[in-house]
C-alpha cells in the first residue's frame, strides 16, 4: 500500500537508519575537535619599553639597515682619486689593525710580517698584494667600497659606510703597497690556514661543565608552581615528559592568531598569562629555565617544523629572505658568514654552516657566563655588525627562526648547549 502522496517509504527508511548511525559519530568529533590552546594577544612578550643589554655596545646605528626596516644608503661609485697617491703608512698599518674600526682588516686577512696575533682568512692573505700589479685606482676602489669590483663581495664598505675617511682610506693604501713580504707565524695555531678547526667534547648535560643545566631545577619549581589564576603547569600537563616528548622539536611554529610565528619562548611568555597567570617575559630567568627544560624533554628528537601551512610558508619565503639581507654599518648578510665565508677563520672565531646553528639553544655562553637563547644570539650577530637589534619579540625574528630553523630539521635536540 502507497503512502498518500504516493512516494515510497523506503527512502526515508533509509535515510532515517544512515542519519541515526552517522549522528553518534559527528557528536563524538565534535566532543573532540580540539581547543585552541590559551594564549595572551595583546601585550608584548619582550620588556618594555626594550633597551639593549648592559655591558653591549651602546651606539645607535640608525643609518643602517635592520632586519625591520631598510636605512642603509644606496651604492654610489666611489669618488675619484685627484693626483698622486700620498698617505703615511705607519698610520695605515695602525688603521688596519684597529679592532674598534669594525674588527678591523685583520680579522679577515693576513697582511704581512706584522700581522697582530690571530688573524682571519675569509679574504684572500695580502701579505704580498704591494707585488701584484694593481693601480692606486683600483686598491682605492676596493678598499672604499668593494662592491665597485665585485657586487657579491663580504667586504664591508669601508669608506661608503663612513668606517674610514678618504684620507685614511689613503694612508691605508700607502701602507698595502709596502707589503711585499709573506707572514711568520711562530706556531700553527696562529696561522689560520694550519690552525686546528674547534671541537666540542665538553659533556653539554653535565651539571659540573655546563651552568645552564642548573636551569632544569629551577624550571621544575617553576612548572609546579600556581599563580594567580590558581593554576600550575603542572595542572594541565600532569606528565610532562609524555606531554612535551616532541613538542619543541616541531615549534617555532605560525600561530594565526597573532598572524606571526610562535617560538618557544614568546609560547612560555603568553600561554603561562594566559593560562596561570604568571609573567614570564621573554629572556627573563623564569622564561628562559622553562624554554631550557620544554626542550630538554625533547633532547634526542629531529627538528621537524612543517612550513608547509598557510602562513608558515610565506613566513619562511620572508625569513630565507633576511637571512640574505645586508645589514648594519659592515653591511653582512647572515650568508655572508654563515653560508660565502663558512668553514673559516674571522680573527679566532670559527664560523660554520647553517645547518647545526640552533638545535642546541638556549644555551651557555661560556665566554659571557650568560645563558643565551637563540633569540639573543640574533641580537648579538646584529649588534656585532653595528645594526640596531630588534625586541626578542620581533616578527622578523619570528620569521628567521622559522626559516633557520627548517633548514636544520632532522637535526637532534641536545638543551643546553654549551658554546664559548
Amino acid at each position: 500500500m502507497l503512502p498518500r502522496s504516493g512516494f515510497s517509504a523506503k527512502p526515508l527508511i533509509f535515510l532515517s537508519l544512515y542519519a541515526a548511525l552517522l549522528l553518534p559519530g559527528l557528536v563524538l568529533a565534535a566532543k573532540k575537535a580540539p581547543l585552541p590552546i590559551p594564549l595572551e594577544l595583546e601585550k608584548s612578550a619582550a620588556p618594555t619599553p626594550w633597551t639593549r643589554y648592559s655591558g653591549w655596545p651602546d651606539t645607535d646605528w640608525k643609518e643602517y639597515n635592520t632586519l625591520g626596516k631598510l636605512a642603509s644608503p644606496a651604492y654610489a661609485p666611489p669618488p675619484k682619486l685627484e693626483g698622486p697617491l700620498t698617505g703615511d703608512p705607519k698610520n695605515g698599518e695602525k688603521l688596519a689593525f684597529d679592532r674598534s674600526r669594525g674588527g678591523s682588516c685583520v680579522a679577515c686577512h693576513i697582511m704581512g710580517p706584522a700581522t697582530p696575533s690571530m688573524p682571519g682568512n675569509v679574504g684572500p692573505d695580502l701579505s704580498t698584494i704591494a707585488t701584484w700589479g694593481r693601480g692606486d685606482e683600483w686598491l682605492f676602489n676596493y678598499v672604499y667600497d668593494a662592491r665597485s669590483v665585485n657586487p657579491v663581495t663580504v667586504m664591508p664598505p669601508w669608506g661608503a659606510h663612513k668606517l674610514f675617511t678618504v684620507d685614511e682610506i689613503k694612508d691605508i693604501m700607502v701602507f698595502l703597497k709596502t707589503l711585499k713580504e709573506p707572514a711568520k707565524f711562530k706556531d700553527a695555531l696562529e696561522n689560520p690556514q694550519t690552525r686546528p678547526i674547534p671541537t666540542e667534547t665538553r659533556d653539554n648535560l653535565d651539571p659540573f661543565v655546563n651552568n645552564a643545566t642548573q636551569a632544569l631545577d629551577e624550571a621544575q619549581t617553576l612548572y609546579a608552581q600556581s599563580g594567580p589564576s590558581g593554576k600550575s603547569c603542572a595542572s594541565c600537563h600532569a606528565k610532562p615528559e609524555q606531554a612535551f616528548k616532541t613538542w619543541a622539536a616541531k615549534m617555532p611554529r605560525y600561530e594565526p592568531r597573532l598572524k606571526r610565528v610562535l617560538g618557544v619562548e614568546e609560547f612560555v611568555t603568553r600561554h603561562a598569562r594566559a593560562a596561570t597567570g604568571h609573567d614570564y617575559p621573554m629572556q627573563s630567568a623564569e622564561n628562559i629555565a622553562l624554554s631550557i627544560y620544554l626542550r630538554n624533554l625533547a633532547n634526542g628528537m629531529p627538528i621537524a617544523v612543517d612550513i608547509r601551512l598557510p602562513g608558515a610558508k610565506e613566513a619562511n619565503a620572508r625569513g630565507l629572505a633576511f637571512i640574505d639581507r645586508k645589514l648594519g654599518q659592515l653591511n653582512f648578510a647572515c650568508s655572508d658568514c654563515h653560508d660565502k665565508a663558512a668553514n673559516k677563520w674571522v680573527r679566532g672565531q670559527y664560523l660554520t654552516g647553517q645547518v647545526g646553528q640552533v638545535a642546541h639553544f638556549p644555551n651557555w655562553r661560556t665566554s659571557r657566563a650568560e645563558i643565551w637563547d637563540l633569540r639573543r644570539r640574533f641580537q648579538w650577530c646584529n649588534v656585532a655588525i653595528r645594526a640596531n637589534e630588534l625586541p626578542p619579540d620581533a616578527a622578523e625574528y619570528g620569521d628567521l627562526e622559522l626559516a633557520l630553523t627548517a633548514i636544520n630539521n632532522g637535526q637532534k635536540l641536545n638543551v643546553p648547549g654549551i658554546r664559548h
